[in-house]
């Protein structure tokens, strides 16, 4: 991710009617991952690298495909 400094979202979840989906905005000390919940920002956390902030992004999608939510269209 050198070089690239714009917000992303990451991945897009279901379940029935709720939707989530994780942010990351890189930057020049830390790069911090949000998630939102329908729309509600759940949480923000903030990691010393891309790297560490993507499988963090990437752990919490595999928590919530396990309690049944489903890539959004």
């Amino acid at each position: 991710m050198t070089g690239y400094d714009e917000p992303t979202i990451l991945w897009r979840l279901k379940r029935g009617r709720s939707v989530a989906h994780a942010t990351i905005l890189p930057g020049a000390e830390t790069t911090t991952i949000t998630w939102f919940f329908d729309g509600t920002m759940d949480r923000a956390e903030n990691y010393e690298s891309a790297d560490l902030a993507l499988a963090r992004a990437e752990h919490i999608r595999g928590v919530l495909e396990r309690d049944g939510w489903r890539p959004a269209d």
